[in-house]
Formats: C-alpha cells, structure tokens, sequence
C-alpha cells in the first residue's frame, strides 16, 4: 500500500504551543522512533499515561546514582545496608510530606493501587460496611468481597454524587463501621470527583473514606488534610516511577489492629516457640507489620524521587500546561462530527488529562490500531478495567460483548469498547498536535491498512 503524506505531523511545535505554559518535563522515551507500516520511522507519541506514565528523567538518574549503593534494609550491620536503610525511611518521609499527611499517619509501600486496596480491604473491622460507587476502577470495585459491600449507581453531577452517598449512609447501622471508596479523578474520563465534599459526607454519618488517587496524584496536588480524607492510595507507575512501587497512606488504628497483610520477616518483632511446639508472633506496630519480606527499595525510592521532582516544578505550572493540553485535545475532537466523547458530569466538568471517545463507524481497536501503525502515537482501548462505568457511558446492557483489552469484533464492526487517549507533565504539544491530525485524517480518509484481529488484539495484516 503506498504512503499518503503524514499532515497529522505538520503542526509545528510553534503553532500549537502556549506561550504561557512550562515546558514539559523530561521523560524517559521522549526520543525513542517506532516504524509506521506505511513505510519510514517517527518519534513515538506516548498517550496512554493512564495506563503507565513515562518515568521521569530525574527519576531514574536519582536511582542510577543510588544503584552501586543497594544493600538490603533494615537487617544489616553493614555501611550499604545502612544507607539503603536510610534511604528507605527518608522515602517514607517525603512520601507523607507530598501528601500532606497528620502526624501519626502511616505510609506504608505496597506493590501498587491494587496492593493498596487490597491491604485495605483486609484490615477492615469483620462488620465494616463498605460503600463504593460502580464508576470505579477494579482495583477499587472489587477488593471488598469478604465485607459487606453496598454499590452506588454512576452519579451525573458532583452534587448527585454526594447526594446519592448522604442517602445510602443514612440508611446503614449507624453503629457499625463503614468504609466509602472513592476516585479522585476518573481513570476514562478524567473527571475530577468532590472527594473533600464526599469525605464531609461520610465522616457526618461516622464513615471513614479511602481516596484511589492513582489518576489523581500525578496531575493535581493531594492534601489528606485538606481533603480530610482517611486513607490515600497511589501507584508509582502512574507518577513517572518504574513499574513495581505503591502507597497506602493514612490513618494508623485499623492497620495495627490487623493480622499482618503478609506474615513473615520484617512484619514479626518477636518470635518464640511455645512449650506445646506452637510458635508466638509479637508484631510491629509500625508500617513494618504490613510490609513482610525484603522490599522494593528501589521502587520506594522511585516514588520518593517522583513527588519531589513534581513538587520542584510546582503543580500551579503543572496543572496550567495540562489544561492547554486538555482544551488543545478537546477542541480538536469537538471539530469531527463523528466523534463522541465520554462523560459522567458534562463538558464543563474540571478533569486531569484522560480523555475516552468513540468513532462513529469504527471499531475502536481498529481505531487505536490504525493510530499505532500508521501514526506512531500509542492510546489504549478497551473498558480500562472499569466495566461498569463504560457500559453506562455506552448505554450497553451487562450481557453486550466486551472485556478488558480488546474484542473479537472485526475492524468495523460495532464493538463495547473505547480509545483513552492520556497525557501528562512530560507530553509534548507536538504529539497533541499529531493525534488530533491523525484523527481527523482516518476519520476523512480511513486507514491505509488493512487489519485483523489475532489473539484479542487488532492487528495490521502483513500477511
């Protein structure tokens, strides 16, 4: 198939950047160059920071100058394992400093939002009753299994969100405990929810709530006092760390009066064989008792670095570059007919940079293939692992077609999933300004290629 020229890529930096806008922050990737099948190589466009932000480059040149220094924590006599034990502890201090944490707040590092929630989850009193919308993310929906858990319908205003809370918590025990979990900014539409307004709500009805700010913390500041929010959880892949690191953050009783998440080493304080052969297990009382076995220090102090590097540049500048982004994206979008963009509380909603659509006679994967392929820009499609929130966007009933990743539906074929296209402090304007092109042009044009669906995925056909 021949190559048509690529107008997607001729907006210049110049003319779509605002000049009142940072520039953004060096990432890792940032020049890497990924084949088109249509011929030749382009600067790859990372648009799916939803799913996985790039890490920063201060990041990993702070792990690089720590790596000839690794020692294992908190066992060792000698001089590494002292510093990396140093380390470690300082990470968990600019942790609760980013977050603003009380004092006598844990930060405990986990494997991720969903290790977070999970902890969470097993440490809540055996009578909590936990409250949570179904416009969650999986990580949020689904931990509570062994607690009895009551699920909102997807709210279509902040106001109807707190309003549609007030009632359900009135109408609990109000002598048992309760748990509401709740987004901070909406993993498929990027929306911003009333997390201090929710928070009120809950601790008037002697709730406690549990923010999932994994799309949250990477784009706006987070105060758990501001917020008087109970519980903070976040991942480092999604705040310009590697993979592998999270956090759990908050309020210290429900976590030591648990079993240990993991019993084993560093969780135990003491132990001792009894005199019928059985063992006693004294544990700690400090973060330690939910983080059993040697830990990711690494990861740890990935995050560390991460909120200190946001905190220097300052999130006013942040924020102010990502909402020209956003306006750059949404206009754009708003100029194709064909286009519907997904929202719970309306166009005029405060979001982060997540943006979900559909096109009108496309399939999706195809879409987001096509994108890939033909454009080097990479987008995610799907239901994002929050299935529930997606069919309600699509109108789709429970029994519709569709899962996590993509469909078996043939390009063209009308299919239950969407394309996210996400960014953050280290996109550049260029590739806002290629994808909005690159929408347009298939859209107007419709792909070069011809694809098919090979194990779940749409595919270019090479064959």
């Amino acid at each position: 198939m021949s190559a048509r020229p690529n107008t997607a890529t001729a907006v210049s930096v110049a003319e779509s950047a605002d000049p009142c806008c940072a520039a953004p922050l060096p990432v890792l990737g940032r020049d890497v160059t990924v084949p088109l099948v249509t011929g030749g190589e382009v600067t790859y466009a990372a648009l799916d920071y939803a799913a996985s932000a790039p890490a920063l480059q201060r990041v990993w040149d702070d792990v690089a100058a720590y790596a000839p220094y690794y020692g294992s924590v908190h066992r060792g006599a000698g001089y590494l394992s002292q510093l990396s034990t140093d380390l470690f502890e300082n990470s968990r201090v600019t942790v609760a400093e980013f977050l603003d944490c009380r004092p006598g707040d844990q930060v405990v590092f986990t494997r991720s939002t969903t290790d977070s929630l999970n902890l969470l989850a097993r440490v809540v009193p055996a009578d909590c009753e936990v409250f949570v919308f179904e416009t969650e993310h999986h990580a949020s929906l689904l931990p509570w299994q062994d607690a009895r858990v009551t699920y909102l319908n997807a709210p279509r205003t902040p106001e109807q969100a707190v309003a549609t809370l007030e009632r359900a918590l009135a109408d609990r025990d109000p002598y048992g405990p309760a748990l509401v979990c709740v987004t901070g900014a909406s993993n498929v539409t990027g929306e911003l929810w009333p997390v201090k307004e929710l928070a009120a709500a809950a601790h008037a009805h002697g709730a406690r709530i549990v923010l999932d700010a994994a799309q949250l913390a990477p784009h706006h500041p987070v105060s758990v006092q501001e917020l008087d929010v109970d519980w903070v959880a976040f991942s480092g892949h999604k705040l310009y760390a590697p993979f592998g690191s999270g956090v759990l953050a908050g309020r210290s009783d429900w976590l030591q009066e648990a079993e240990p998440y993991l019993a084993g080493g560093g969780a135990s304080r003491k132990v001792a064989r009894r005199v019928d052969g059985g063992v006693d297990v004294e544990w700690h009382t400090t973060a330690a008792r939910h983080e059993a076995g040697s830990p990711n220090v690494i990861g740890v102090y990935s995050i560390a670095s991460a909120c200190k590097a946001l905190t220097e540049a300052g999130f006013d500048q942040l924020v102010a570059r990502e909402q020209h982004l956003i306006d750059t994206v949404r206009a754009g979008l708003a100029e194709v007919p064909e286009v519907k963009v997904l929202s719970l509380f309306g166009d005029d909603a405060p979001r982060v940079g997540v943006i979900s659509f559909v096109v009108e006679g496309w399939n999706s994967s195809h879409f987001a293939a096509a994108l890939s392929a033909e454009y080097g820009i990479g987008v995610r499609d799907g239901l994002f692992c929050a299935h529930p929130l997606v069919r309600t966007l699509l109108g789709s009933e429970a029994q519709d077609p569709g899962e996590c990743g993509a469909p078996e539906a043939a390009p063209g074929e009308r299919s239950l999933n969407a394309i996210r296209v996400s960014f953050g402090a280290g996109t550049p304007d260029e590739h806002v300004a290629r994808f909005v092109g690159a929408v347009k042009e298939l859209v107007r044009d419709g792909a070069q290629w011809k694809y098919r669906t090979e194990d779940g995925r749409c595919v270019p056909d090479r064959g």
